[in-house]
């Protein structure tokens, strides 16, 4: 039944157009444990084969993390769990969650960060601390995923600059030319598509082409976004938010990340090169709001590759 509501769901008139159709094939979605619990059957909500990040935030026992990634891949979606150093506590615990995610949910694909931790919990502060014990490799992951910052990240480069991100991406490039593990950025939201552009074309100028992942923000209340984007280190695109709630005509209608998709996606079309190769949604007015607009929008079609 529920894959019969999700066809069912295709053949409702959309307003989408080709290049968002073809941007938005194969977007990822991300949950966290208690958001998975409203959930009754992802069947109904996504496509089969969307991969699903999920998040683990500090506090969240790794045995919920492990029990959602078993659901989510009995339904029949690649999972891809965050493993945030900054709580991971050693090497030894690192082998566990691997071990646990490999055993009960095949999982074979990861994103690693640093993690919102303002202080590690044990042995890791970085991304690339975790991918240099090589456990990932020893266990036969397919996939990392790292974290990318269109608007730079304070807790990294308190000035404000980019230079120790672009350093840290260096670094990861240069591992993702020495590993067999597939390899692209997960960026943090954003809602101005010119800054995204411009990021993702200097990261290209630099000789760092990591396949990016660009994250946005699905639909929500403006006042959620705004709290998000500042508790986050949302940079200058914050201002779209802000030039919105401004206006009273709006500010009480949710926002839909239309008008950034549809700059992206037309960028896209006209510079095929363009670097940004999916898109990640951050669910953050829920996932079923999220996942009927993305449909609505020409996103129901999965690529085979997101599953690999």
């Amino acid at each position: 039944m529920a894959l019969l509501n999700f066809r069912k769901r295709e053949t409702v008139e959309t307003g989408s157009t080709p290049e968002m159709e073809a941007f938005l094939k194969g977007y990822s979605i991300e949950v966290m444990p208690r958001t998975a619990e409203k959930v009754e059957d992802f069947r109904t909500l996504l496509a089969p084969g969307t991969r699903v990040y999920i998040a683990h935030i500090e506090g969240t026992p790794i045995e919920d993390m492990v029990a959602t990634a078993k659901r989510l891949a009995t339904e029949g979606y690649p999972v891809m769990p965050h493993f945030p150093a900054r709580i991971i506590k050693d090497e030894a615990t690192l082998a566990d969650w691997i071990a646990r995610y490999q055993g009960e949910a095949g999982v074979d694909q990861a994103l690693l960060l640093a993690g919102g931790v303002a202080q590690p919990h044990g042995d890791f502060h970085c991304s690339m601390q975790l991918m240099e014990t090589g456990l990932f490799d020893k266990a036969g992951f397919k996939r990392l995923h790292v974290a990318g910052h269109p608007e730079g990240n304070k807790d990294i480069d308190p000035n404000g600059g980019m230079k120790n991100v672009e350093d840290a991406l260096r670094w990861k490039q240069a591992f993702s030319e020495r590993t067999d593990a597939r390899m692209a950025l997960a960026t943090q939201f954003a809602f101005d598509a010119d800054p995204i552009i411009k990021w993702v074309d200097h990261l290209s100028a630099e000789g760092i082409t990591l396949p990016v992942h660009i994250g946005i923000a699905g639909p929500a209340k403006l006042q959620t976004l705004i709290k998000f984007a500042i508790a986050c280190g949302v940079g200058p695109s914050l201002k779209v938010l802000q030039k919105r709630a401004m206006d009273v005509s709006k500010l009480l209608l949710p926002y839909e990340p239309t008008e950034v998709l549809t700059k992206l996606a037309a960028h896209k079309a006209k510079n095929p090169d363009f670097n940004i190769e999916q898109v990640h949604f951050f669910p953050l007015g829920g996932i079923k709001t999220n996942a009927t607009w993305a449909i609505d929008n020409g996103g129901a079609s999965t690529a085979p590759a997101a599953a690999s």
